[in-house]
């Protein structure tokens, strides 16, 4: 950065990041939708009922196989290069993977080629979010001053909320259509949307200089050689209780989103409205509540918000079941309302800033993109294939999904628990190892360069 430029504001740098984040996880979740609703009607009709529903949530999670592959590949490249390329790279990838999907021929018109093509894109879609999320989170943390991180940190969190609330939103517009209609094209033109999106996106972080976190690093010359082999040698436990935390997050947003979804239409044939409105308005209250529990963290701390989050999930679990199973038009909206708006609202808000402070600068994009994505293939990916395995072996009923809703939980609280709080860290100081075999931010002015 020249002595010249002005460097943009946090609020600015917050407000790129949320706008990129939600186009890009618009995409994504665009899939996790048509997988519940259409993808087995018309890619895996040549198969019965419910092998063609559990193909369908194969190829989802296929996605989710890829997302470590992005996530390594652009973390690398952002450790090295920086973090402003490979957002715009990122942005391109899924762009273009979603709107291929929206053009894609159905087996009744290519055979089997369909749901092959189905799986290759996903896979571009897995990569191109995989290496999204790092970069997407360390462009608000690293521009924020360290009292409001959390709060700055948690617009990067808005696309998750968002991005869900605008795919529900596209798909419960083009559900209006008649049936055939919504077969034919309706459907397809939430993914050709992406096209438009992509461009705004594109515009915006353009906009955005490097941020001076990293560009500290290659001041100082002290970019990682190879960031992977650094974060390992210096902080494997610590991204190994990261990914754990990672687990009640990823699980509760993809059992709401995805698999109860498709319970609800499926299995209980209820209208598709109810679970979408539900959805939608889910979403958007937890946009509000990320921010507003990002905000939190910087004056209670990181851990408490989260674990209060975690706590509220385990608790939520059974009656999420019963309300479900209910049948009723209330109570069945009500549950996503509560599982997406509220659950997860409060703990995705904080984790942005928790994750960040946890690690080191110069393998900072490493260690973001490894613990959300390669924990994310068994705690969100393999979500909905999990789930429908424990109703088939509970004839139907959700009670081992409740019970497997719980074990997640207490998983996720522990590994939390053994996590130090990062609230008000300098980004500046490296972690070391104490002498207890434990990890502290070293003092200032004695930071290991």
């Amino acid at each position: 950065m020249s002595p010249s430029s002005t460097p943009p504001s946090p609020r600015k740098v917050a407000l790129a990041s949320a706008v990129g984040a939600t186009i890009e996880w618009y995409d994504f979740f665009l899939y996790g939708t048509a997988a519940g609703l259409i993808f087995s009607k018309l890619f895996f009709n040549g198969l019965e009922g419910g092998a063609a529903q559990f193909a369908s949530f194969g190829t989802f999670a296929v996605g989710f196989l890829a997302r470590p592959v992005g996530g390594l590949l652009f973390g690398h490249l952002g450790d090295r290069v920086g973090r402003k390329q490979m957002l715009l790279l990122t942005l391109l990838i899924m762009g273009v993977g979603t709107a291929a999907i929206g053009l894609l021929p159905t087996y009744d018109s290519i055979g089997v080629w369909a749901p092959v093509l189905l799986v290759v894109l996903r896979v571009l879609q897995g990569i191109g979010v995989g290496g999204e999320y790092g970069g997407a989170v360390l462009l608000a943390v690293e521009y924020a001053p360290a009292a409001r991180r959390g709060f700055y940190g948690s617009f990067a969190h808005i696309g998750v909320p968002g991005g869900l609330a605008l795919a529900a939103g596209s798909f419960s517009l083009a559900s209006l259509l008649p049936d055939d209609q919504f077969y034919a094209w309706g459907w397809r033109a939430c993914f050709l949307a992406s096209v438009v999106l992509l461009a705004v996106g594109a515009y915006i972080r353009m906009s955005i200089m490097e941020t001076p976190a990293f560009q500290r690093v290659q001041e100082r010359k002290q970019v990682a050689g190879v960031p992977l082999k650094e974060l390992l040698a210096a902080q494997p436990g610590r991204l190994l209780l990261g990914m754990g935390t990672r687990f009640i997050e990823g699980f509760t947003f993809n059992l709401f989103s995805v698999y109860l979804l498709a319970y609800v239409v499926t299995n209980l044939e209820l209208p598709k409205s109810w679970a979408l409105n539900g959805i939608l308005v889910g979403g958007v209250l937890g946009v509000v509540l990320v921010v507003a529990t990002g905000s939190l963290s910087d004056r209670v701390g990181r851990k408490p918000v989260f674990s209060v989050g975690a706590w509220l999930a385990l608790l939520f679990a059974f009656p999420a079941a019963a309300m479900v199973r209910s049948g009723d038009h209330l109570l069945v909206s009500a549950t996503f309302v509560v599982g997406i708006g509220v659950l997860y609202g409060v703990i995705y808000g904080p984790l942005a800033a928790f994750w960040s402070e946890l690690f080191d600068t110069r393998y900072r994009y490493t260690a973001l993109s490894s613990l959300y994505q390669i924990s994310g293939v068994v705690a969100s990916g393999f979500t909905p294939l999990i789930a429908a395995w424990l109703v088939s072996r509970g004839d139907g009923t959700l009670i081992w999904v409740a019970t497997y809703n719980v074990a997640v939980a207490l998983l996720s609280l522990l590994c939390a628990r053994a996590l130090p709080e990062t609230r008000g860290r300098d980004l500046d100081e490296d972690w070391v190892v104490a002498p207890t075999g434990g990890a502290e931010p070293a003092l200032a002015g004695t930071a290991v360069r």
